[in-house]
């Protein structure tokens, strides 16, 4: 992958945040927005389909006077079996040709399912196999997504409360072809990396020490929470410790990352409060600042994962 451009430290937008975001006081350099949130899809077969939320965009438009926007897409179900959306494709092209990102992302993942010859939205990014069968089925809609939006596009590793047995290889190789075979980079959600191991049982550690991390275009890192004997991806605090731990491992060992992004859903912001979200956008900005130097070797000794302080359900 070649290397993307230095942008720095984001926070994901939304809505509550908004005055934080119009008033960054340095403590971060861009925005990332999930496109799919900011438009109305009126369905397959209507003219025009998508329809622009007129005022956020005019706000985005007004924010990226100052920093750059990202955009971070949930809808093109990319892994469907049989279902390729071009219309929600040229969608992202519009937008491109409207705000210029220097590269885009979406999940690698799937959410539309085919139900006699229907396409139904079951509501939640689901995980693919990691087969060759998949990375075949993969390679053309990545080359299509590249030719329709030229600019560097980069899939993000996914959550998953199951795993799907007998595959041929295991998530880190599976990542690793991907960018190797099918030509997009990684966008490495060190939270989900951290949610799945949690709930599976493996090191975390290990596992990325196992990703080729040239082709980490971009990271993420969140908080969560345990509900039902499970860690959940939701968004709902601070940037986790073992995540922190994480990402001082893997940052320096990404040669072409453009961005670290934290992900925190609005419902949260109040009780996390605008402090503790500033304190950590700073210390994220300067381990970012701490990295732009010279790169150690791909492989050091390593600390162990702290515990989370997240020990309890949780509410909003």
């Amino acid at each position: 992958m070649h290397p993307l451009p230095k942008l720095g430290v984001g926070l994901a937008f939304q809505a509550p945040l908004k005055s934080l975001i119009e008033q960054p006081r340095g403590d971060f350099d861009l925005v990332e927005v999930v496109p799919d949130m900011l438009w109305s899809d009126l369905g397959p077969g209507q003219t025009p389909r998508f329809l622009d939320d007129v005022e956020y965009v005019a706000w985005l438009d007004r924010v990226a006077r100052s920093m750059s926007v990202i955009p971070h897409g949930i809808g093109m179900s990319i892994g469907s079996a049989a279902h390729f959306d071009e219309q929600h494709l040229h969608q992202m092209q519009r937008w491109h040709q409207r705000m210029h990102f220097p590269w885009h992302s979406d999940h690698l993942a799937f959410h539309i399912a085919d139900h006699r010859g229907e396409a139904i939205n079951v509501g939640i990014t689901l995980p693919l196999p990691h087969d060759q069968a998949t990375l075949d089925q993969l390679k053309p809609r990545i080359a299509r997504v590249k030719e329709v939006v030229p600019t560097p596009f980069l899939l993000e590793n996914n959550v998953y409360y199951f795993d799907i047995p007998h595959g041929e290889m295991d998530e880190a190789r599976f990542l690793n072809e991907l960018s190797h075979q099918c030509g997009c980079g990684l966008l490495l959600d060190l939270h989900n990396v951290y949610t799945n191991a949690s709930n599976h049982g493996f090191d975390a550690m290990a596992f990325v020490d196992e990703l080729d991390l040239r082709q980490v275009g971009e990271i993420h890192v969140a908080g969560g929470m345990v509900l039902d004997g499970f860690y959940l991806d939701a968004h709902s605090g601070a940037v986790a410790d073992p995540v922190w731990a994480l990402l001082e491992h893997v940052l320096p060992r990404c040669p072409n990352v453009g961005a670290v992004v934290f992900e925190l859903f609005g419902s949260w912001f109040d009780l996390v409060g605008e402090p503790r979200v500033r304190a950590d956008m700073r210390r994220l900005k300067r381990l970012w600042q701490q990295c732009q130097k010279p790169h150690p070797p791909s492989r050091a000794a390593k600390k162990p994962l702290p515990q989370s302080t997240v020990e309890s359900e949780a509410t909003p």
